[in-house]
């Protein structure tokens, strides 16, 4: 049997038994693809790199540690791995995005003047932080988007090629996101704009 036949899931045990060469064929079978995954979310060749390599070496550290049970799915695991790596250097990279909800409401407008005192800017980095953990609470999927959208400025063309679903599904889960996002806002009582956009 050549190699290109067998399965990513035989593959992964043959790693698992100690064959080092079958990783480097995982690698070699997937890797333009998972490339192209991150390099849609960052749009930058060096650090689609980076990220590319990061991505097979936590791969390595999962499946050396006996946590892959993906039974066969190793391209759509391995794939979720670098959309996570790419989400996450946004994540840190861009701290405070503008979230706009569906309502047309910009979430913290008036984080961009300078004139602030240090208790207001105090407030809003308090704040911000209380929106980031409002965002985890999202459903996945929902959070994927968003933070696609809103961290890395994806369009939803972008959005729906990257994570394989219509323009539409996408911007349905988008709309969703910022639903639930508004409605935890009103729960916390955080002040979303509503001077300057009322409801």
């Amino acid at each position: 049997m050549e190699k290109s036949l067998v399965s990513d899931g035989a593959l992964v045990s043959l790693y698992q038994n100690g064959n080092e060469k079958a990783f480097e064929l995982l690698v070699k079978r997937h890797k333009s693809k998972v490339y192209t995954a991150i390099y849609l979310i960052v749009k930058d060749s060096y650090i689609a790199e980076d990220l590319l390599q990061d991505t097979f070496i936590k791969a390595i550290t999962t499946i050396k540690t006996n946590r892959y049970n993906e039974e066969g799915k190793f391209l759509p695991w391995i794939v979720r791995i670098a959309h996570n790596l790419a989400i996450d250097y946004f994540r840190k990279e861009k701290r405070y995005p503008t979230v706009i909800l569906e309502d047309g409401s910009n979430v913290f407008n008036t984080l961009n003047f300078s004139e602030d005192s240090v208790e207001s800017v105090q407030i809003k980095m308090e704040t911000h932080e209380k929106l980031k953990e409002m965002i985890q609470k999202l459903p996945e999927q929902q959070k994927e988007v968003l933070l696609m959208r809103h961290y890395a400025d994806m369009s939803f063309q972008e959005i729906a090629e990257a994570t394989g679903v219509s323009i539409n599904t996408a911007l349905g889960r988008m709309r969703y996101a910022l639903i639930n996002l508004r409605k935890q806002m009103t729960k916390y009582n955080i002040n979303y704009d509503q001077n300057i956009y009322p409801k």
